[in-house]
């Protein structure tokens, strides 16, 4: 019998929980797996072998496909991963052959106010520990590889500063000529670290390097996270890779990882990171876990390679897109499904209550402090208000050619009145709706779910990018802007313009994505901003190239690559049962 979700923490369901997890080697028997392509880490936590599995099955036809995502979240979160565990729990409850697909948490995250991600209540992803603390090393791989890159560029800016042509020429070293104020490339580590956001380097003598200003960024808004996620195999990784610009020269000429001989070291960092890794739900279906988390300041998707997968060894693979469909979505439809030529069967808009109410006129949530009493009562009229923001949500997946599958995320606090002005709000729009109540009861909690995905999947749709990739970059963003955001226009910084204009004239521009950077908290840049702000214009401040990745990145508003840690953490709670080793308060 599972523990009660409205007695217990999230931690000690999920180690309750784990006293009876399959091992990886039965996640496998399950999902029809040669035991060679399963490669455990230790009992409970394993990756799989994706060469050895798409060499065997390649030519098997896909399952279904289905995308979870959302409204614009609270702060505290829209319950996106608890639904995407939830919906696998209930497939799995009507003897659907079901495999998840999501993301890795970032440390920063799990160490600050949102949690790792792994879901809540009865309908999450475990062993908890295992899947919040690391996993297999991936995001460190990342790091490394990240940072080597890097050190190259540092050391090389150094060694030129030092050296005559002649005498690089003796270390077998010609000048790139870099650009001390056109370095852009960064450092990464996996927290929030706000002090980190502008630092000056190399202060010393000559030996300690190159003086410059730097900053550091959060691990998985890396470059290498966007390859990990869309990278096809290692052939792919490793020219993705070596493409990396890291820099401009004095004659405004790119330098990238290969001009610094440092692409291949960085890929060693990645071999084994490429494989997907396996673990499980509360009750036992397998979830694939791979590449990482923010779609605000990244592609903020699970990889494509764990698709892929998914698509071959279950009936049904349902995976997740980062924060609301304006972010998350939005690249999961013009950025991943480009890059992986696969398309969705069923995408799932969750809306909880309280974000209705949020966005509906009730006091904001603040992070660290307890729910405002008001999110504790009826009120229709808030829920009413909110669900403007919905039926946006609900307008940009039909964009797509998709008819949604809206899911009530229930709190036991929501009343029934609330509920059904929700359900007669969105089927008016033309949606399936539907209730669930996994967090309370897991699979059980999840039926109505299950059963609308399942009749969605059988719906046929026509999928269709937003932009083609031949059309310049300008009338991109402001597509994205206008028909995913709601704005009524773009505008550019100067520098920004200086770089549009650029991107424009590269010829590369028509084979590159566009994945931007804006806030998750408000379909506009500024998180204020709740339901559907009316009369606002997006301020692009900045546009970066990830020519590996094989996008460009428009910076819209104030949002930074480094968020904050907030003064109550939830590092604070967490700690080690030094007589059994398990970690408890991660959640």
């Amino acid at each position: 019998m599972a523990l009660d979700p409205t007695k217990h923490a999230d931690w000690e369901i999920a180690q309750d929980a784990e006293k009876n997890m399959k091992t990886v080697y039965e996640l496998g028997e399950m999902l029809g797996l040669d035991k060679e392509e399963v490669l455990p880490y230790g009992h409970y936590v394993g990756k799989l072998d994706f060469n050895k599995i798409m060499a065997r099955l390649g030519n098997k036809p896909d399952g279904k496909y289905v995308d979870v995502t959302a409204i614009t979240p609270t702060p505290l979160g829209e319950g996106k991963s608890t639904c995407a565990m939830g919906l696998v729990q209930g497939l799995g409850k009507r003897n659907k052959s079901v495999v998840g697909a999501i993301r890795q948490p970032s440390g920063g995250p799990t160490m600050n106010i949102k949690g790792s991600a792994a879901g809540g209540g009865l309908a999450q992803c475990i062993p908890l520990t295992e899947f919040s603390l690391g996993l297999t090393g991936d995001i460190n791989a990342i790091m490394n590889a990240h940072n080597l890159g890097m050190v190259a560029l540092t050391s090389r800016m150094q060694h030129e500063a030092n050296y005559t042509d002649a005498q690089l020429a003796q270390r077998n070293l010609k000048r790139l000529d870099i650009h001390p104020k056109k370095v852009e490339f960064n450092w990464i580590i996996d927290f929030c670290a706000q002090a980190l956001r502008n630092i000056t380097i190399g202060i010393g003598g000559k030996m300690d390097g190159f003086t410059m200003q730097s900053s550091f960024a959060i691990a998985v808004s890396s470059e290498i996270m966007a390859i990990l996620a869309i990278a096809n195999d290692l052939a792919d990784m490793r020219t993705r890779i070596g493409k990396i610009v890291v820099a401009y020269d004095r004659q405004d000429r790119p330098i990238t990882t290969a001009d610094l001989e440092v692409d291949g070291a960085m890929t060693a960092w990645m071999v084994q990171a490429l494989n997907p890794n396996i673990m499980q739900t509360l009750e036992g279906q397998p979830v694939l876990v791979h590449a990482g988390p923010f779609a605000n300041i990244a592609i903020g998707q699970s990889s494509v390679i764990a698709d892929r997968v998914g698509l071959k060894i279950a009936d049904y693979n349902v995976t997740e897109s980062g924060f609301g469909a304006d972010i998350g979505f939005e690249k999961f439809w013009n950025l991943k499904c480009r890059f992986s030529g696969n398309k969705p069967n069923c995408a799932v808009v969750v809306a909880t209550i309280r974000a209705l109410k949020c966005h509906g006129g009730a006091p904001i949530p603040v992070p660290g402090k307890p729910m405002p009493e008001e999110y504790g009562k009826e009120n229709v009229g808030w829920v009413e208000e909110g669900c403007k923001n919905l039926i946006h949500h609900i307008e940009t997946v039909k964009k797509a050619g998709i008819n949604p599958v809206v899911c009530i995320n229930a709190f036991y606090t929501d009343t029934d009145n609330e509920i059904k002005a929700v359900r007669r709000i969105c089927e008016s729009a033309g949606a399936r709706v539907a209730l669930s109540r996994h967090w309370e009861h897991g699979g059980d909690g999840a039926l109505e779910f299950a059963d609308a995905v399942v009749d969605a999947c059988e719906e046929p749709n026509d999928f269709k990018f937003l932009y083609d990739l031949s059309d310049p970059l300008e009338k991109r963003i402001d597509l994205i802007a206008r028909e995913v955001y709601g704005a009524d226009g773009v505008s550019y910084t100067p520098e920004a313009q200086a770089k549009l204009k650029r991107l424009e004239a590269d010829p590369d521009m028509k084979e590159m994505g566009t994945c931007m950077v804006k806030s998750h908290l408000s379909l506009s840049h500024n998180p204020a901003l709740k339901g559907t702000p009316k009369g606002w214009t997006l301020p692009i401040r900045d546009i970066l190239t990830y020519k590996g990745a094989g996008f460009v990145v428009p910076v819209a508003g104030a949002i930074s690559l480094m968020p904050g840690t907030a003064s109550d953490p939830a590092y604070r709670r967490v700690d080690v049962d030094v007589l059994t080793g398990k970690v408890k308060g991660v959640f």
